[in-house]
């Protein structure tokens, strides 16, 4: 479960920035909308949080941050070469941000204990790195890692909490590396939960990294993940009686590489192609439909019920970047209302999106205060994250009429009618 995200100077979000899962001590929709942790120093964390803000206010940057760091976690090791670069992108409309690292950190909780991870970064290399443990109320410093320029080497130090050939996986990271990617690419049992959380429990979904169809065809091919995918659409007033799989073979090419000879060859072979066809019941009669029939909202629904199911069954964070592209309003809300729902969610799943749906805000016992957050730019075109409990809204106060006047920052400032006077 995702405790806490720390972001500095990435692309448009300059000064630090934190997105907190931390509940307030407010009651309100406690035994719902938060999940009991048994970590006294975080007793209750949020199941959801929405983000708003305008066009280019910053919000999509911020799970960008987290998809970045994700991805430096999981190939750092593997797939970075040695003397290769990253492509981050500090923020470059002042230029002492720009020659500054990028710095990220997440907390999070597996098993009852608490990791606090982060490094800071420049194109060149990682030049800085610490990973916190909280097995107890007191933190173990399990290492932590830093560039000494005028040595041009980088300086550790570790803590007793971990255990194994620290100097092997310390001499085996390169400048460009995570420390610990690289022991965990080396065997660290210590470190893998902290890796495997990045890789396996933390999904995010935005324009760089969409939905793929093939995770909900999977579970549509099984009798147990076929109904609870129509179950699912069925909860969300769709008229699906069932979905079947055709799988048939058609030709296709594949590529071959030869490594021994160093040649690529081009074959043609029999590929499988699956093909949905979606069962529609009412009361007065009944048909089959293809999925170029079927609306996008349905489609993107289906798609996204795939990765949402094993999401809610095994605990996971689900991060999503404009959630209402293609989905109606009440679609989104039945969504959230499934992650707020015990017996749906019993693993402590959690779901962080983006969206310019007002109309959540009001909806009734959808959000409490601190799960909204809003994101706006200043006037250095630095983006700013702020959360709707810091106004201090009354109980019944219209928080979408209270936002798009401005009330909570986040709306665009619009000027003669974006220019159509004359």
């Amino acid at each position: 479960m995702l405790v806490e995200f720390r972001v500095t100077n990435f692309r448009s979000l300059r000064d630090e920035q934190v997105l907190s899962l931390v509940a307030s001590k407010d009651k309100t929709l406690q035994d719902t909308h938060t999940l009991e942790t048994g970590v006294n120093a975080v007793p209750k964390l949020l199941r959801s949080a929405v983000i708003y803000g305008a066009n280019a206010s910053g919000k999509s940057n911020l799970v960008k941050a987290l998809q970045y760091m994700r991805g430096v976690v999981i190939e750092s090791a593997s797939m970075i070469q040695p003397g290769q670069t990253y492509a981050v992108q500090p923020f470059r409309l002042d230029t002492e941000s720009a020659s500054q690292p990028t710095e990220f950190e997440a907390t999070f909780l597996l098993d009852g204990v608490r990791y606090q991870y982060g490094f800071a970064m420049t194109p060149e290399r990682i030049v800085r790195e610490h990973l916190m443990v909280y097995k107890a109320f007191k933190p173990q410093r399990w290492f932590e890692r830093r560039y000494d320029a005028e040595t041009g080497k980088d300086v550790y130090d570790f803590g007793p909490g971990l255990k194994g050939p620290k100097n092997v996986w310390e001499g085996a990271t390169r400048p460009n590396a995570l420390f610990l990617s690289m022991a965990v690419q080396l065997n660290s049992e210590a470190l893998r939960p902290v890796f495997d959380w990045f890789s396996g429990k933390l999904v995010v979904f935005n324009e760089q990294a969409q939905l793929n169809p093939q995770i909900a065809i999977q579970r549509l091919k099984e009798p147990e993940g076929r109904k609870e995918i129509c179950n699912f659409l069925s909860s969300a007033d769709i008229s699906i009686a069932d979905i079947d799989v055709v799988t048939r073979k058609v030709p296709g090419q594949a590529v071959h590489f030869d490594l021994v000879a160093g040649k690529t060859e081009v074959r043609t072979e029999e590929m499988e192609e699956n093909q949905l066809r979606f069962h529609h019941i009412t009361e007065n009669g009944k048909a089959v439909f293809d999925i170029s029939e079927e609306s996008s909202g349905t489609r993107n629904l289906l798609f996204l019920s795939g990765p949402v199911l094993d999401i809610l069954a095994n605990g996971l964070t689900l991060v999503i970047d404009e959630l209402d592209t293609s989905l109606h309003t009440l679609l989104v809300r039945e969504l959230v209302r499934l992650f707020h729902c015990p017996e749906a969610n019993k693993g402590g799943a959690q779901l962080i999106f983006t969206t310019h749906d007002t109309s959540l805000l009001d909806a009734p016992n959808l959000f409490r205060r601190d799960q909204v957050w809003f994101v706006e730019k200043d006037r250095d075109q630095a983006s700013g994250l702020v959360a709707l409990s810091e106004f201090s809204p009354r109980k019944n106060e219209a928080l979408e009429r209270g936002y798009l006047m401005g009330r909570y920052g986040g709306v665009p400032f619009l000027t003669d009618t974006l220019g159509l006077k004359h």
